[in-house]
């Protein structure tokens, strides 16, 4: 028989169950899994408690889409103005399309939503792909700051992407623009022109470039690792038409090569020259075919172009139509 003392340790321990607001015999079963896990000890049993409390705090910490976006652009404030734009630009899009994203806890969302919110977001598989890049970055923060516990967009695989060739310049249309880009300005954006047709370099690398780059003596372009787009050094070779140009018109080296508003005189430039549309990597095209009709080499023109693989250069770079001989190059 139970002892009056061992009745009203019972009725204690009942009441103390449902202060807790929870059902008498749920609480029982907690306290016995509890125990159990103490191997029977109530010390050990508490100490379980309050580790598995700490981790589920742990769990649960996260915070908002938005929040996680400004501390991403805040981790990357030192890369190029540029990439800062573009990363400012597509998590911008991603909230005003993706209704309730911003304020999504970064823990609750999973990969098969971050699938839906890249593609409801974006239209292309080139803008998706970049769209997973930056997305993956916000996550890549979130994780290391503690607000989640991996990076869901990592199981997103990027989407295919037919490579179409860009079609090239041919002579009567690089005559049009080399005398038009002469006369326009003053010939202020004559360099920068010159560059992208007779040394392939890149638009926007092109427009990071100053004076002191340009090597005459060593016949060479330096771009920087932070001035390239694959974050790459590298030297281009300055041919005799580009050189030509160059030694008339080079100026001190702290001097940019592009002039002030360089992107609206651009727009203008090819413009007054007649064409009605323009295709941003057309003169670096132009530039690739011609190089491989001159020198036949693929592993050259791969060091020319800051690209890792030749790989790109054969399925999307090199339209030979028009280019037939060494002597029709521009680069001869």
């Amino acid at each position: 028989m139970k002892t009056k003392s061992n009745k009203q340790t019972e009725l204690a321990a009942v009441e103390v169950l449902r202060q807790t607001g929870v059902d008498v015999l749920e609480a029982a079963l907690v306290a016995k899994r509890a125990l159990e896990a103490g191997r029977g000890r109530v010390k050990r049993a508490m100490a379980c408690i309050e580790t598995g409390d700490e981790e589920l705090r742990r769990r649960e910490k996260t915070v908002t889409f938005a929040r996680a976006v400004k501390e991403a652009l805040e981790a990357r404030k030192e890369r190029r103005k540029r990439t800062l734009c573009d990363f400012r630009g597509i998590t911008k899009r991603f909230m005003k399309r993706c209704k309730g994203l911003a304020t999504r806890r970064m823990r609750s969302i999973s990969a098969e939503e971050c699938r839906d919110y890249i593609r409801e977001a974006f239209d292309t598989p080139r803008q998706r792909n970049k769209a997973r890049l930056i997305l993956s970055g916000v996550f890549s923060t979130a994780c290391k700051r503690g607000w989640c516990a991996e990076n869901p967009v990592r199981k997103v695989g990027p989407e295919r992407i037919e490579e179409k060739r860009i079609s090239i310049l041919n002579k009567e249309e690089i005559g049009r623009l080399m005398h038009t880009a002469e006369e326009f300005e003053g010939g202020a954006c004559l360099a920068a022109t010159a560059i992208m047709l007779y040394a392939g370099v890149r638009p926007n690398e092109v427009e990071r470039l100053r004076w002191s780059d340009i090597r005459l003596d060593d016949g060479v372009i330096c771009i920087a690792p932070h001035h390239s787009k694959t974050g790459g050094a590298r030297h281009v070779t300055i041919f005799p038409p580009l050189a030509r140009i160059l030694q008339c018109i080079c100026r001190p080296g702290d001097e940019r090569i592009c002039p002030p508003n360089w992107r609206r005189l651009w727009t203008r430039l090819h413009r007054e020259a007649g064409f009605k549309s323009w295709q941003p990597d057309v003169l670096r095209h132009t530039f690739a075919t011609h190089h491989l009709a001159t020198f036949r080499n693929y592993a050259e023109l791969q060091l020319e172009m800051g690209h890792r693989s030749a790989e790109l250069l054969r399925t999307r770079y090199i339209a030979m139509e028009g280019v037939y001989r060494r002597e029709d190059s521009l680069l001869a």
